[in-house]
């Protein structure tokens, strides 16, 4: 009888343990602003068009925002069953090095939804080119967005032109266009690199003139300001 108690009350206890940690869960999943219900996962394979592919990266900033993110639930299944073999990406994104850009979170996509590049400045070197050529002709990007953002080290560095160790000089030439065209404003000049870059993707890459000629994928620039957590396009 001893034993028989004990067994009942053990049962109880985990009964009891059990409820607890998943009234724990559903407050700490309210809490952070996590909604269950969320879109399904994109890729490039997704029936979307350049301009829808857009509007999915420029709704998940939205999100992003106003601290309603729903990607996180997707990443661990995404990593697990979706991308080990392949990866189908439905936008691509030329963002700066900056550590407060973090591309999927600011645009509330998971693991494999963004073929990202990053350098600082934002800038279209030859090798961005190249790896952002890919993501166009091999993994069929729909959308390409060059962002800027506030308060950008680079940009700001470009416009002093003061001297610097090592090869970080290297970046003014790539940033001088803008920095011209700002009249010595730096919010100007964010702006004006972000654009000039994706100019210069439209102008000097064959891949992305054929793919925007055909209907396939759209090129644009915008500016993320760090107080906001909002993207402004340009």
């Amino acid at each position: 009888m001893m034993h028989n108690g004990a067994t009942r009350m053990d049962i109880r206890r985990r009964e009891f343990l059990r409820s607890a940690l998943s009234t724990a869960v559903v407050g700490a999943v309210a809490e952070t602003g996590i909604t269950l219900g969320s879109p399904a996962p994109l890729r490039a394979q997704t029936n979307l068009g350049p301009d829808e592919a857009l509007q999915e990266l420029m709704a998940g900033n939205q999100r992003f925002s106003a601290n309603q993110m729903t990607s996180i639930q997707h990443d661990l299944d995404m990593l697990k069953n979706k991308t080990v073999s392949k990866q189908e990406p439905f936008a691509a994104v030329l963002s700066c090095a900056d550590s407060r850009v973090p591309v999927e979170l600011i645009f509330d996509q998971t693991i494999g939804h963004i073929f990202v590049t990053r350098i600082a400045g934002n800038i279209a070197t030859s090798e961005i080119i190249a790896s952002l050529e890919y993501g166009v002709a091999v993994l069929g990007v729909k959308v390409l967005l060059v962002i800027g953002h506030s308060n950008c080290g680079a940009v700001k560095a470009a416009m002093k032109a003061d001297s610097v160790p090592g090869q970080i000089s290297a970046l003014y030439q790539h940033l001088k266009p803008a920095v011209d065209q700002s009249g010595g404003d730096m919010e100007k000049a964010i702006a004006a690199n972000a654009k000039y870059q994706a100019d210069l993707l439209r102008a000097y890459s064959p891949v992305m003139k054929d793919a925007i000629k055909a209907g396939k994928l759209a090129i644009q620039s915008g500016v993320y300001t760090l107080a906001t957590g909002k993207v402004v396009l340009s």
